[in-house]
């Protein structure tokens, strides 16, 4: 495998990077995960974009244009012989001292991965995941303001163990206030009659690429979709519910906190906007 490594292809096995780069050390750095469908990168000008605001947000400078970096990424996929697959794109602070100030890193570091990636086994794509509330509180925009997509995923990670103990495939994160803000990697979605409810993203989740999509999808179906700050008693006792990811695309939860969800079945509503994303990805992005 061929990974893009600042301004280079190079096997895997030598991409490496300084032991004092900043993104290692303290996770200061910015990344995001891509798709790849049949060499169509779905929606890579929405992902540089959110790209680029996480970097202004922490003042770092991306060493290469837009053009550049979309480049790069349509490359390393044919470098790597894909037509369908996933892409992280990694923009770290660069190598440092051992303190934390970032302004004595001399140059970002721009890594680019493009390989195969199957979060969830396709059969749970039929029958839907089972998810667990967890203690794992996520942090505030008082904190970390939740539209930078950092390198610090810990508190994410934390969460991800808990679910696993609890024999949960995926977590509900709430936020200090107790509302749902969103799964260790995935928005949160549900339906009450034929109406999508999301919390707003000021709540604790990340804007997400796909949860954007699912906007579009939805005044497409003529399916009334909005913001709405969301407990874990509307999850219990919705008609349907579905996380949202790159990683994730669009799958029903079933069962939360041992609670059927509707019919403990993937509802209707999610069929329908889990097969119009299917089409989208095919036509939305950029060809390699």
């Amino acid at each position: 495998m061929k990974v893009y490594l600042d301004g280079k292809f190079v096997d895997a096995a030598n991409a490496k990077i300084s032991v004092f780069d900043h993104g290692l050390l303290y996770g200061d750095g910015i990344f995001e995960g891509i798709r790849l469908y049949q060499g169509n990168v779905f929606r890579l000008e929405e992902h540089l974009e959110r790209l680029w605001f996480s970097a202004k947000a922490i003042m770092l400078t991306i060493p290469l244009s837009r053009a550049e970096m979309a480049a790069a990424v349509c490359e390393a996929c044919r470098q790597n012989g894909l037509r369908d697959g996933y892409i992280r794109l990694v923009v770290t602070r660069g190598p440092g001292d051992l303190g934390l100030a970032p302004w004595l890193c001399t140059k970002a570091s721009v890594i680019i991965i493009a390989d195969k990636i199957a979060l969830y086994p396709p059969e749970l794509y039929a029958t839907g995941l089972a998810v667990a509330t967890v203690a794992t509180r996520r942090m505030g925009a008082e904190a970390i303001p939740p539209g930078i997509k950092s390198l610090n995923y810990l508190n994410n990670v934390l969460a991800k163990i808990e679910a696993r103990q609890a024999g949960a495939q995926e977590a509900v994160m709430l936020n200090s206030q107790g509302f749902v803000a969103e799964c260790t990697a995935d928005n949160v979605f549900i339906v009450r009659k034929d109406r999508i409810y999301t919390p707003a993203v000021q709540q604790g989740g990340l804007r997400g690429i796909t949860r954007d999509t699912i906007f579009d999808i939805a005044r497409g179906l003529g399916l009334p979709a909005e913001e709405h700050d969301l407990t874990r008693y509307d999850l219990w006792t919705a008609d349907e519910c579905f996380i949202t990811g790159t990683g994730a695309e669009v799958i029903a939860v079933v069962k939360l906190d041992g609670r059927e969800i509707g019919n403990g079945k993937p509802g209707p509503v999610t069929n329908r906007v889990l097969t119009e994303f299917r089409q989208r990805v095919l036509a939305e992005g950029t060809r390699i």
